[in-house]
């Protein structure tokens, strides 16, 4: 019964294992992937801006309205109250 016990738990620890790795290998991609947004952001010149409805975060339900590059979508800035407004009427 002994034996039949330390299988289960090797079993659930290299599974636990496997879940650990690819977790910590999608944060690793995850990481990679906002460096390499960041630097085509960085890079861009951002000469057309238009107002959008963005997440402040990723867990964020409320849109947030802001200036945004159409090119890379980096958010640049805050627009009026009126430009809000307009928006908002669309």
């Amino acid at each position: 019964m002994g034996c039949v016990v330390e299988r289960a738990r090797l079993s659930n620890f290299l599974l636990l294992m496997g879940i650990l790795q690819k977790i910590n290998n999608l944060f690793a991609k995850k990481q990679k992937i906002e460096k390499e947004i960041a630097n085509l952001q960085k890079s861009c010149r951002h000469l057309k801006k238009s107002v959008r409805a963005v997440r402040k975060s990723v867990d964020s339900t409320s849109p947030s309205i802001r200036y945004v590059c159409n090119e890379c979508s980096m958010i640049l800035g805050y627009p009026t109250q009126q430009e809000k407004d307009d928006f908002l009427k669309e």
